[in-house]
C-alpha cells in the first residue's frame, strides 16, 4: 500500500462494492415484490442472504431498491407514456428493469443517462426475455430525452 495520503484517501471513498451487482440484487427484489407484494424489510433481509450480496454495494443496493419502492406509482406514470401495451402486461423482469433505470434516469442525475440506459439493457439481456432488451432500450432511450434533455442533446 502506498504511503500517498491523497491516494489512501481515494481508495477509502471509492465503493464498498459492485453497483452491477446492486442493480442485480434490487432487480430479484423487485421481481418478488411485483409477483407477491410483502414487507420492504423482508425483501431486503431476503437479498442479503444471496451469495452475491458480498460483492454488491450494499449501501447503493438499499438506496436503490428503497429508491425505487417509494416512487413506484411515479415511475409507473413516467414509463407508461413510452410503451406498446399497458404496465400490467410487461413482464415482471422487464418492469422491475425498467423501473430501475427509469429511477436512475429521473432521480439520479449523479449517473450518466448513457450508464442508465446500458445497464437496463445488460439486465434485460441477462434476466429478460429473447428480444426484451430491445423493448428496455426502445423505452429507455426516450424516457431519457423527456427526463434529461440536455444531457441527450449534447
Amino acid at each position: 500500500m502506498s504511503d500517498n495520503p491523497t491516494q489512501s484517501a481515494i481508495k477509502s471513498t471509492k465503493p464498498t462494492g459492485n453497483r452491477r451487482k446492486s442493480r442485480e440484487l434490487a432487480l430479484k427484489g423487485l421481481y418478488q415484490l411485483l409477483l407477491s407484494p410483502k414487507e420492504l424489510r423482508l425483501i431486503v433481509r431476503e437479498m442479503a442472504d444471496e451469495a452475491d450480496f458480498a460483492r454488491a454495494d450494499e449501501t447503493y443496493f438499499r438506496s436503490l431498491l428503497e429508491g425505487v419502492y417509494d416512487q413506484i406509482p411515479e415511475l409507473d406514470h413516467r414509463i407508461a407514456q413510452f410503451l406498446d401495451r399497458p404496465i400490467s402486461e410487461l413482464s415482471p423482469i422487464e418492469h422491475a428493469i425498467l423501473l430501475i433505470s427509469a429511477y436512475e434516469l429521473i432521480f439520479d442525475v449523479s449517473i450518466p443517462y448513457r450508464v442508465a440506459i446500458n445497464e437496463g439493457v445488460e439486465l434485460a439481456k441477462l434476466y429478460g426475455g429473447t428480444d426484451g432488451h430491445k423493448y428496455v432500450n426502445g423505452v429507455l432511450d426516450k424516457l431519457a430525452a423527456a427526463a434529461r434533455p440536455s444531457e441527450v442533446s449534447r
